[in-house]
């Protein structure tokens, strides 16, 4: 038998996770909030602006181009907004609360 035979133990256990994680209330709080957060196109927008942005700068700063005080201050203005804004904040922890559990599963399975 296959270890990822439909009915082998390790699949078992594994659905039973699976279901555990998705019952639980935390998860989903936290799978809610990344729902609301793609079902609002400004929050969306805001957040993927913010993003580009930071990359842009990023990649200007990676290219040995000093950035302006002019182009960090809009930045900032743009990332604090952001984070003022309750549907972004509440996606962004959401997303950090979500990729520690991904990390901390891994441990288990890719160790």
């Amino acid at each position: 038998m296959s270890i990822v035979a439909e009915e082998s133990a390790v699949i078992e256990k594994t659905k039973e996770l699976c279901a555990q994680i998705v019952s639980d209330p935390t998860f989903l709080k936290l799978q809610a909030d990344v729902e609301r957060f793609l079902s609002d196109d400004a929050a969306r927008l805001q957040y993927q602006s913010v993003h580009e942005r930071g990359e842009e700068l990023h990649h200007k700063q990676h290219a040995g181009i000093e950035l302006g005080a002019v182009e960090i201050r809009e930045f900032e203005s743009a990332r604090d907004a952001l984070f003022e804004n309750e549907i972004a904040r509440d996606f962004l922890s959401a997303q950090r609360e979500l990729e520690g559990l991904q990390k901390e599963i891994s441990k288990y399975v890719g160790a």
